[in-house]
């Protein structure tokens, strides 16, 4: 149930809110506890981390905590390591030899999900002492891991760093942006117009101008109403009027790095950049400028994206989908296009592809393109159908499914959809518990992370201020087994469980041993 955690039962909290009988159920069993779901539990650098799904779907993938691309980025900073990297020499050598400005693209805040607004700080104030003296941001806002509109705070402290590099000779400028669901981070192929727009605006500088980040920002939360994340794409531009012209195109013999750390979201502009024309049928691109470009991680190690890479990413291997593979077992991964992704490539490691084409069945429901919260049921019940008819005439001896509807719809703010979307899954695993009483199975509910238990803040005055941001709270956990007499196996003592631990506890349940890498099984041993 991605994004439905245990909140405090207040307004705010969406899942308490909902008409959920199916999850009250499931709070009665022996089985149910909470797990933690964020920080240090899910390899994040500390315990005031959100968690995500990406991590949060390692974790549960993989059976242990592993350091997470945000860990690994600050080490590297920290360390000095990325800066004395072949990477980094390449990209700065390259500007230093054309004179073209060195591009940064990313999520521009704090959020630590997809980006840091510190490591991109720490980045420009290296590239200026190395002799770079030309630099352009194309900023994404977030208002999705951080407060709706956050957007100013994090552009008038990159423009700070800014202005004090251009008082050292660095011409440094914010030359486009816009909002993370308008431009440039779609995933899983759902949408490949935003990355068409944010494709003009930073490429070709293509796009509504203003002469600076921020007076886009409040022109565009004046006339649009939106918040950070569904603002329009804009452009900056040298003076104004008709006839200014762009600050920041992307041309050729410049450098680019993407400065998202986390890879569903910068896989699609990375192939733009990369892909060969012939091969590459998404959009039109236009000029494609030549360009060295590399991401701060690899975004994805199978394909190989992007080809130059800052820092490795984390090194997953002895998955529970390889392993039921070795042992010959059948799997099956669903759910719909926003988090297909989430139940393939981060589960089993950041590795794209099967394990093993007859023992593997993947399944992408495809999402909806319109608004989430005007679609709060999104494609649960679409999943919950194929599901129960694969279930029904398929060999099939593990399913992983994610309903993305906490998460999605949590993300937009709206407490009454997100209370809809919480009763859908509901109603969906309540089907779920009758297929498998029928064909006694066991079933395992839990969440990557919580977001729709936590949809109000307290603003300023102690107004009531709509929060998009996953939370960090505990998740649920509950083992639904008919074949047992309690419809559900008793808890181990294990101390502060957490995402960690649901691998071994499946693995138990199908019989198997868990590998002694594994963090243990929430399952008390049998009598």
């Amino acid at each position: 149930m991605d994004g439905v955690g245990i909140g405090k039962g207040d307004e705010g909290d969406a899942v308490a809110r909902a008409h959920a009988p199916t999850l009250a159920y499931l709070r009665t069993l022996p089985s149910f506890t909470r797990l933690r779901a964020h920080g240090t539990a899910v390899g994040m650098p500390s315990d005031t981390d959100m968690g995500n799904s990406e991590v949060g779907h390692n974790v549960l993938g993989s059976g242990r905590v592993v350091d997470q691309g945000s860990k690994l980025v600050a080490h590297a900073i920290a360390s000095g390591a990325m800066f004395r990297g072949r990477v980094w020499r390449e990209l700065i050598d390259n500007v230093l030899s054309t004179h073209e400005p060195l591009h940064f693209i990313g999520l521009l805040s704090d959020g630590n999900v997809h980006s840091h607004i510190e490591y991109l700080l720490a980045m420009l104030h290296r590239a200026a002492e190395q002799g770079v003296k030309r630099i352009r941001i194309h900023v994404l806002l977030d208002g999705r891991d951080v407060p709706a509109r956050s957007a100013l705070a994090y552009i008038d402290r990159l423009e700070g760093v800014l202005h004090e590099l251009r008082g050292k000779g660095c011409d440094a400028v914010i030359a486009s942006g816009g909002g993370r669901m308008v431009v440039t981070m779609d995933r899983y192929g759902a949408d490949w117009d935003m990355v068409a727009r944010g494709w003009a605006i930073h490429v070709h500088g293509e796009g509504r101008r203003f002469p600076n980040a921020r007076a886009a920002v409040e022109t565009l939360y004046e006339e649009t109403g939106r918040d950070d994340q569904n603002l329009p794409g804009f452009v900056v531009a040298d003076g104004s009027g008709p006839t200014a012209e762009p600050v920041g195109p992307i041309r050729d013999g410049a450098s680019v790095i993407c400065f998202n750390f986390r890879g569903d979201r910068a896989i699609e502009l990375t192939r733009a950049f990369e892909t060969p024309a012939s091969a590459f049928l998404e959009f039109e691109r236009g000029r494609v400028p030549n360009v060295l470009y590399a991401g701060l991680m690899q975004y994805d190690g199978d394909l190989e994206l992007p080809t130059r890479f800052l820092v490795d990413p984390p090194a997953i291997s002895h998955t529970m989908g390889e392993l039921l593979v070795a042992s010959g077992r059948h799997q099956l991964a669903i759910s719909e296009t926003q988090k297909y992704g989430h139940v393939t490539y981060f589960w089993n490691g950041n590795r794209s592809g099967k394990f093993s084409e007859a023992l593997e069945r993947y399944i992408d429901i495809p999402s909806d393109r319109r608004p989430f919260h005007e679609r709060p049921w999104m494609k649960a019940a679409e999943i919950t159908d194929r599901l129960l008819d694969e279930l029904a005439t398929s060999n099939v001896d593990f399913v992983r499914v994610n309903y993305a509807n906490g998460d999605m719809v949590g993300h937009t703010g709206d407490l009454r959809a997100t209370i809809v979307a919480v009763e859908v899954v509901d109603l969906c695993i309540a089907r779920i518990i009758e297929a498998v009483t029928r064909q006694r199975g066991a079933l395992v509910v839990t969440a990557d992370h919580g977001n729709a238990d936590h949809m109000l803040d307290v603003g300023p005055g102690g107004t009531k201020v709509p929060r998009t941001s996953h939370s960090l709270n505990p998740v649920p956990f509950s083992v639904f087994d008919p074949r047992l007499p309690m419809r559900s196996p008793t808890l181990a003592g294990v101390d502060n469980p957490g995402l960690g631990n649901v691998a071994a506890t499946c693995l138990e349940l199908l019989g198997l041993m868990p590998p002694a890498q594994y963090l243990p099984s929430l399952l008390a041993p049998a009598p």
